[in-house]
């Protein structure tokens, strides 16, 4: 039997790899062979989870410290993985923030954050990456995630700045495919609903928004753990190889109403 998915021997950089989706993807990755490089700026949480992965599935990992906003923290620590391992050949850029406050109260400072972080940062770890590692193999699977907010506004909760950056991701990651498709490099974009994370639980945990996801998502819940996973695996596999520039929304049908 063929297992379209097997990523044995490959090397994924997740970035945002300390808690929440990042560490869950990785684990799914991890769990069909790869080689996880677990990066985010808290030094003991990513220690943690790399030797949790290495423990558990068997694979190689790497962790490293790094802020995404640092364009020289982000190519020391592209070369120390490539140093390490030689290839990178997945990259999900999952570092990211988001701040709710009405557009009108909004300060310069938390625009600029968002944008510094969610957009300019995912493009410095692919610029890096790509020019170090993807387009000198002529390989590459690079998997933004953006947000469903990233596609649609909201009413619920004010985060313009948050739309802004995350469509920026969409089209930023429209934008990549078309230039570095002749590579071999494909470029997708996932843009998750409301999933449980240490940044939305608070949030979601609340009943009046129990009661406001009922009305605006088609499944009436919340994601699951895990229910992120298989989209990952999917555009971090060989077997994605003709699919770039896609938008791959995972929220329960929150923004096909």
């Amino acid at each position: 039997m063929k297992n379209y998915f097997d990523l044995t021997d490959r090397v994924a950089l997740v970035t945002g790899c300390s808690t929440g989706l990042g560490v869950q993807m990785a684990k799914a990755l991890a769990s069909q062979g790869c080689n996880i490089v677990a990066l985010a700026r808290r030094q003991e949480l990513i220690e943690k989870v790399a030797s949790e992965i290495a423990e558990e599935y068997g694979v190689k990992t790497l962790p490293v410290r790094c802020d995404i906003t640092d364009t020289e923290m982000v190519n020391a620590a592209v070369k120390k993985i490539m140093d390490e391992f030689g290839r990178i050949d997945i990259l999900i850029n999952n570092a990211g923030t988001g701040a709710v406050a009405p557009a009108e109260d909004i300060t310069d400072e938390q625009f600029g954050n968002e944008l510094n972080i969610n957009l300019f940062g995912s493009f410095k770890v692919a610029r890096a990456v790509a020019k170090a590692a993807m387009i000198p193999a002529k390989y590459g699977r690079i998997i933004n995630i953006a947000s469903m907010y990233g596609l649609v506004g909201n009413k619920i909760a004010p985060c313009s700045p948050y739309h802004a950056a995350k469509g920026g991701v969409v089209n930023l990651s429209r934008g990549l495919a078309g230039e570095w498709g002749k590579y071999g490099i494909t470029v997708n974009c996932i843009c998750p609903g409301y999933f449980w994370t240490p940044l939305t639980k608070e949030t979601l945990n609340t009943d009046w928004f129990k009661e406001y996801s009922k009305t605006v998502i088609p499944m009436e819940r919340y994601g699951n753990e895990g229910e992120l996973d298989t989209a990952a695996i999917f555009l971090a596999s060989p077997a994605s190889s003709y699919v770039s520039g896609i938008m791959v929304p995972v929220d329960g049908g929150y923004t096909c109403v």
